[in-house]
Formats: C-alpha cells, sequence, structure tokens
C-alpha cells in the first residue's frame, strides 16, 4: 500500500518509493529502506518535505535500537566474504567520488556514505570477521582510497566490541570515512613521497586535518559527532598532535578510538614504497605509544582485544613451518586459533590446504608473517583458501 508520508513522520524502517515534495532538485539514488536516523537527517538537510512509502515493506523493530537491521552471525563464509569483496570495492568508488569532488569544490553528496556505511555496518553485525579479512588484501597503489575505508572498518569493529548503540556507530562510521577527504588537498609529491618528509613537507601534510575539518563542515547532513571523530584523528592525549594540539579530558573517548584505529591501519596497511608491520608489531607500536602518553592505554587494549592477536585473515608461520591462514578465532584460546595452512617454509611450496584447529592440535603459532617475506600474494591466498570454501 502507497500512502504518502511528512519527513516528521518519516522513521527507520520505512520503505520509501519516491520524494513527492521539496525544496531543492534532490533524486533518490534508488527506492529502499531508511536504515538509520542519519538518511532522514540528510533527506531534512536537502529540504524533502514528504515522501511515498510502501507501507507493506515496511520493517518492523524488534525490541532493540536495530531491530531487524542487526542479523545474527551467519556461517556461510563464501557469502559472506563476497558481499564483504563488494562493500569494501564499492567503499572506493564513493571514496574516489568525494576525493574528486572535493578537489573540484563540489559540494559532497553525504547520502551514498550513510548507505554504504549502513551496509559494512550491517556486514559487520551479521559476519565481523569477512570485512576483517578483506582488509588484508589490499592493493599497494591505493592506500589514500583504502585507508579511510579501513578506518571505518576498524571503529565499526571496536565499536561493536565496546557495545556502543547502532546511532553512535553510525556516526563515527561516517566520520572516519569522511576524515582524510582532505588529503586531496595535499600535493602529490609530498602526500606520496617514498622517504621521510622534511620539517616544510611535514608542515604542509599537517594541514590535510584542517582541510578534512572545513570540507566535512560545509557537507550537509553530517552529524557534529562525525565531524568531531574527523577533527581529533591526529590529537595525542599530551597535546603532541595536531591541527589544535587538543589533549587530555579534551579528547573524547571516540576521538581517542579514530586515533587508534587510524594508527592501526597506517602501519599494517601495505604501500608501493613500504610493506606493512605485522599485526603484532603493529600491537606492540600502539602500547608504546600509550606509554608516552599520546593514545588511551586502557582503549589500546581493548582494541587488540576486538582486533584478536592473531586477527581472522591475517598470515602465521606454524613450529612445523608451514604458513597458515587465519580462518576462526578462539575466544577461549585466542593464542590458538583455527587456522588454514597451505604453504611449506621449508620446500618453498603449496601444500594441500589443511584446516586445523590448534586448540586440539600439537603444532602453534610461532609468529604472525606478511605474504611478502615468502614472494606470496595475498590476494590469491585468500582466494584459494575462504573462496573456495
Amino acid at each position: 500500500m502507497l500512502i504518502e508520508k511528512k519527513l516528521a513522520e518519516l522513521t527507520v524502517g520505512h520503505y520509501v518509493v519516491k520524494i513527492i515534495h521539496q525544496a531543492n532538485n534532490f533524486s533518490l539514488t534508488a527506492a529502499g529502506h531508511i536504515k538509520s536516523k542519519a538518511v532522514i537527517n540528510h533527506l531534512k538537510s536537502k529540504k524533502v518535505y514528504c515522501v511515498l512509502i510502501d507501507e507493506s515493506k515496511t520493517i518492523t523493530p524488534s525490541g532493540t535500537e536495530a531491530g531487524p537491521l542487526l542479523a545474527k552471525p551467519s556461517k556461510n563464509n563464501l557469502r559472506d566474504l563476497k558481499q564483504a569483496q563488494e562493500i569494501f570495492n564499492q567503499s572506493k568508488v564513493i571514496q574516489q567520488k568525494l576525493f574528486n569532488d572535493a578537489l573540484s569544490g563540489s559540494s559532497l553528496d553525504l547520502l551514498p556514505v550513510i548507505e554504504i556505511t549502513n551496509k559494512s555496518i550491517d556486514a559487520i553485525f551479521n559476519s565481523p570477521d569477512s570485512l576483517a579479512c578483506m582488509l588484508n588484501i589490499r592493493e599497494k597503489d591505493e592506500y589514500l582510497l583504502e585507508h579511510s575505508v579501513a578506518v571505518a572498518v576498524y571503529i565499526t569493529l571496536f565499536s561493536r566490541y565496546l557495545g556502543l548503540d547502532r546511532d553512535i556507530i553510525e556516526q563515527l562510521s561516517i566520520g572516519a570515512f569522511l576524515h582524510d577527504i582532505g588529503k586531496i588537498k595535499i600535493p602529490d609529491e609530498i602526500l606520496n613521497k617514498p622517504g621521510k618528509l622534511t620539517d616544510d613537507e611535514f608542515t604542509i601534510m599537517k594541514t590535510h586535518a584542517n582541510h578534512s575539518i572545513d570540507i566535512i563542515t560545509a557537507t550537509a547532513g553530517v552529524s557534529a559527532l562525525s565531524l568531531e571523530v574527523a577533527a581529533l584523528h591526529h590529537e595525542k592525549l599530551n597535546g603532541s598532535g595536531y591541527p589544535f594540539q587538543v589533549s587530555g579530558d579534551d579528547i573524547s573517548q571516540y576521538g581517542r578510538m579514530i586515533t587508534i584505529c587510524d594508527i592501526f591501519d597506517a602501519l599494517t596497511a601495505r604501500r608501493v614504497y613500504k610493506e606493512g608491520y605485522t599485526h603484532g608489531k603493529a600491537f606492540a607500536i600502539l602500547r608504546e605509544l600509550a606509554k608516552q602518553e599520546q593514545l588511551d592505554s586502557s582503549l589500546v587494549d581493548q582494541f587488540i582485544k576486538c582486533i584478536g592477536v592473531f586477527p581472522i585473515g591475517s598470515l602465521v608461520q606454524l613450529k612445523s613451518n608451514k604458513l597458515a591462514l587465519v580462518k576462526y578465532r578462539n575466544d577461549n584460546d585466542p593464542t590458538n586459533p583455527q587456522v588454514h595452512s597451505f604453504y611449506s617454509v621449508k620446500h618453498h611450496h603449496f601444500l594441500n590446504k589443511q584446516e586445523i584447529d590448534l586448540s586440539m592440535s600439537d603444532d602453534f603459532i610461532v609468529r604472525g608473517v606478511t605474504a611478502e617475506e615468502f614472494d606470496l600474494d595475498m590476494q590469491q591466498i585468500i582466494e584459494m583458501l575462504l573462496m573456495e570454501g
């Protein structure tokens, strides 16, 4: 049944068919469900006053804020991984469009960001390990595009682990998705310089945070919380950060969270001129920064527990001199996850894959490794071991 609804009557779960009355010429990308308050706020910012909904398709919440939009964990590994890859690729397309618009001085369209962050949040609530796994098979030459997408995934995983409300998670994810938009204003020779930046170059690099704040502030529909986390992502507890040297209690919990997520991804991401650190090495650096009172030590510890000692999709070397990919975490015994062994370090060749529950095996993890150490391609490893089931 199709009925008209004033925007004030629109709620999460309604299925919007089209816009009936507005002050501008805004158009929907497609008919669909209202998945969050942010979508409604975005329509308000575009001066939409009335919409047509299909009442027969309304989703009714079932006792929780997120209602049916938060699905139970799925056991279908292959489907979840394919969906995660689609979301990650779609996120990069949207991120590229944002960069292009920001570079040309055009206003940013927030609706695609809201839609993709909601897809990402839904996927993480449904199968948190799948999107986390995607972060391990990124392209070396797409760091600028993929970093903000990855930070949005990490802060969603972290927020879910901490039990934050769905509405807060969405705002944090949007802020993370936009947090580095100002980097498009930095000259390429500085942004992509392989070596250490000079003091003058670093001064220019730091202005990306100011550019991000300006661009996000000018974007209609962005919440104060989304702007806050984007603005704080380079600030440090001891006041050594930038752009405003915010310190101590003036940095909110959410600001402290995005800083941890941002640094962790920067440490672990592969780039054309630099291989990423293993997760273990990155965790050690985070703890050292916490000792220096740059990061919140309690949140660092919780982030490490959230991501896991040996995260899903990471590579490990076993005592048996085999390489294995972590497939499932073991919450009761975090140092002994379930893995897929696939490669002989001693003989430098692939083996028939074997699934091993290390908590039930005499074999054990010696160390975390990277694919590059053994001249292997992470994308092919993931596809071989997981895409085939």
